[in-house]
């Protein structure tokens, strides 16, 4: 009787097909966490540089505010009509800024460097909800251009709307003061944005050179993506570089002899 000697076969490797692609996010987290060192350096350089780039370049802003009150009639028997009026004529008085001919006034009565369109971009007019109040905001580099241009629109704004609209002329309820400290930019916000941007492109750098990586490091990469088993594992000695210079000291001292 003849016997059959069964041959083991050897595994076949695993096939990957092109659209198939397994990102291991422990050992993505694992490459984060090594590298942490370096995610801190660039998001301290970055938070620096943002630092720095708001502090001297970037010219400071100051905003002033002028408030106004506006009332459909000065008579002192005022009923809900009147209220209603109020709170109505408070959009038609937002409207009164976009118009031209109150900023020529300011322009004009403060001779200012600055055209229309300039003037217009410096100014906000808002009105708080379920009040006959506007605030007058201007901003400027300058604390007392601020304020003052501030108080000259709630003036100008006043007379024009008295004028034109033939009402009462709006109280002026609150007066700019020179502001102290600058509206923007934000030192603290900035660099906090430049430290997270600093450690985003530090984490997704870390990221693509791991996932463009394919070479196979160890035993377990080649059994993992080839099938394969590794029979043995060769150690490679390094020499160090003192190693090296006794060695050639040496060669040298065998010439000359």
């Amino acid at each position: 009787m003849s016997e059959q000697v069964h041959v083991p076969q050897a595994t076949a490797p695993q096939q990957v097909t092109e659209t198939e692609y397994e990102i291991d996010l422990m050992e993505l987290l694992y490459r984060m966490l090594v590298n942490w060192k370096w995610i801190v350096c660039l998001a301290l350089v970055c938070a620096i540089a943002f630092g720095a780039y708001t502090m001297f370049l970037v010219t400071p802003m100051y905003e002033a505010k002028a408030t106004i009150y506006v009332l459909g009639r000065s008579d002192s028997a005022i009923n809900l009509s009147d209220l209603q009026l109020g709170n109505s004529l408070t959009a038609d008085y937002i409207k009164v800024f976009d118009m031209w001919e109150v900023h020529d006034k300011v322009i004009n009565q403060m001779n200012l460097p600055y055209t229309y369109k300039e003037v217009k971009g410096m100014l906000s007019v808002t009105n708080d909800t379920n009040t006959r109040m506007l605030d007058i905001k201007v901003q400027s580099a300058s604390p007392v251009e601020a304020a003052n241009m501030a108080n000259t629109y709630a003036v100008v704004a006043s007379e024009y709307i008295a004028e034109t609209m033939k009402t009462d002329k709006p109280t002026i309820m609150s007066s700019a003061l020179t502001p102290v400290n600058p509206v923007s930019p934000s030192k603290v916000k900035n660099v906090v944005l430049g430290g997270l941007l600093g450690g985003v492109i530090a984490c997704a750098f870390i990221a693509v050179r791991h996932l463009t990586d394919d070479k196979y490091k160890t035993a377990d990469d080649i059994r993992k993506y080839t099938g394969l088993t590794t029979l043995a594992v060769v150690p490679i000695e390094h020499t160090d570089d003192s190693s090296k210079k006794n060695a050639k000291s040496k060669k040298k001292g065998r010439k000359q002899a």
